[in-house]
């Protein structure tokens, strides 16, 4: 299973650079995306129970992309996971596209949230988890925060109430790769001791290499048996990870590609899946 997920990850990560590349603008957020393909394989192919021929289903896990702008990596996901066509992911942000630059449930099977406005989506994933625990689901929700985010205030109200109300089935990933649009997280506003902090809020609190599937597998299933708070597990990342010079670099938050980057980008990607 752990080489499976492996696999899957150098998958979606060669798929990111495709489809933004092969998109009419060339243009996307490359560097969250690549910073959290591990976390989506883990999820997609070990820890979340759904089913892409009935995207609807009411028994389904949700997940819920509250960074949003790095919805690439997810668009990759559902396409290998049979939501749609490969081929369509390069449509990616084209008019009329059902891959828009940012979430679009209404219109993208297998999304369960709309998202893009930093600060909002851990309460639409803690609304869905109480809602489903409402209706004796057993259903679990999962959330997946950048660090940057976690400078927005809606996000600590959340994680305050979630852990009142002890949802514990909602579960939290922090692609914590240490930078943002304006620069370094810890520059731009300081995050402190994370782990301290979220413990403090009454939340059940791991911290995991966020590009070892075998860790982040063995997080989610510790997360299983918290019966009494929510979880979170904090992915140390790389930002940009896979391509040598995209990889801790702000300027790839965002950006274009021109045919020498992609080739250069393809090389690295090829090179990984080989050794």
């Amino acid at each position: 299973m752990i080489e499976i997920l492996r696999e899957k990850a150098a998958l979606i990560r060669h798929d990111i650079i495709d489809m933004i590349y092969n998109s009419d603008i060339s243009s996307g957020h490359f560097g969250g995306s690549l910073s959290a393909c591990e976390i989506i394989a883990a999820l997609y192919w070990s820890e979340m129970k759904v089913d892409p021929s009935n995207p609807a289903w009411e028994d389904r896990d949700r997940f819920i992309l509250c960074k949003g702008h790095s919805v690439p990596v997810v668009y990759a996901a559902l396409a290998h996971k049979g939501y749609f066509d490969r081929a369509e992911l390069r449509s990616y942000r084209e008019k009329d596209s059902r891959l828009q630059g940012h979430p679009d449930c209404r219109k993208t099977p297998g999304l369960d949230a709309s998202s893009g406005s930093l600060g909002q989506g851990l309460s639409v994933a803690l609304g869905t988890a109480l809602g489903l625990r409402q209706q004796m689901k057993q259903s679990r929700v999962y959330a997946l925060l950048s660090d940057g985010e976690l400078q927005e205030g809606m996000v600590w109200e959340a994680a305050m109430a979630a852990a009142h109300y002890r949802v514990s089935n909602l579960v939290a990933l922090v692609d914590r790769n240490g930078l943002q649009v304006d620069g370094n997280t810890e520059s731009v506003m300081s995050l402190g001791n994370l782990e301290d902090k979220l413990r403090s809020f009454g939340w059940s609190v791991q911290n995991v290499d966020g590009h070892n599937v075998e860790e982040i597998v063995e997080a989610l299933q510790n997360a299983r048996k918290v019966t009494d708070k929510p979880s979170v597990i904090i992915c140390a990342t790389v930002k940009g990870k896979g391509v040598s010079f995209m990889e801790n670099k702000i300027e790839w938050h965002c950006c274009n590609m021109n045919c020498d980057q992609f080739d250069s980008a393809m090389k690295d990607l090829l090179c990984k899946e080989s050794e």
